[in-house]
């Protein structure tokens, strides 16, 4: 804009000049941030407390934890669990993950596990894009977005996170993007085999999975997890003292 602004004036100016100048006076070009036109998906009716899992394979949960390496650089972790037995069904370390690598992911995890009925996400864009609900819809899943900017409503996996947070990622500062996924990958097999959770009568992912395994195949009923996730209260209006 300052340079057509000069020219007109009759300046005979080169661009580059005026971008040196432009920058070495502290200015800075003004960026207007354009809308996708893509509304936010995802909906409270799909939170933990209205769509609880209710036995191994019905929900699956999704969700990114960004870190960083040694030299400062970001990288993203894509974790996977199934909601009834909170197992660590698997990973993605990596710099950049975008829908194509999600679905890849997604991929060899129904070849290991079988597919879930339900898929709960935030509404990220890596989530809600068209290519991957409908690869989804295709193979029986019906994703499940939550609000935006409601993480309590896919709070699961959510708390998986503050546990990796709270056991590696907050001691540790990996080098590589190697190092960084073969010492997550090993921490996620051990939480699955020596994580006790309280809200599965103090058994691993591991066991309470394969308690469930045995109740199917003898036809007992499913042991049920607990869980301490609640309704939130809804919010009152708030009375002004001033009137």
């Amino acid at each position: 804009m300052a340079y057509k602004h000069l020219r007109r004036k009759g300046w005979k100016i080169n661009r580059k000049r005026v971008e040196r100048v432009w920058r070495e006076a502290g200015l800075t070009a003004r960026h207007v941030k354009r809308r996708s036109g893509k509304k936010a998906s995802g909906s409270a009716d799909n939170a933990i407390w209205n769509l609880p899992a209710e036995r191994p394979n019905h929900v699956w949960a999704c969700d990114f934890k960004t870190e960083r390496l040694a030299n400062g650089r970001p990288y993203r972790i894509l974790n996977v669990i199934d909601e009834y037995t909170r197992r660590s069904l698997g990973r993605v370390v990596a710099h950049s993950i975008g829908a194509r690598r999600v679905q890849q992911e997604l991929t060899r995890l129904f070849r290991a596990h079988g597919r879930p009925e339900l898929f709960r996400t935030d509404n990220g864009r890596e989530f809600i894009a068209e290519s991957l609900v409908q690869w989804l819809s295709d193979r029986g899943v019906t994703a499940i977005p939550v609000e935006k900017a409601s993480p309590q409503q896919n709070g699961l996996v959510e708390s998986f996170h503050r546990t990796m947070g709270r056991q590696l990622l907050d001691w540790e500062r990996f080098e590589t993007l190697l190092e960084a996924k073969a010492v997550i990958d090993d921490w996620a097999t051990n939480y699955n085999s020596g994580h006790y959770h309280q809200a599965l009568g103090d058994l691993t992912p591991n066991e309470f999975h394969q308690a469930c395994l045995t109740a199917l195949r003898e036809g007992h009923p499913l042991p049920l997890p607990q869980t301490r996730t609640r309704t939130p209260k809804p919010k009152t209006a708030r009375m002004d003292v001033h009137k």
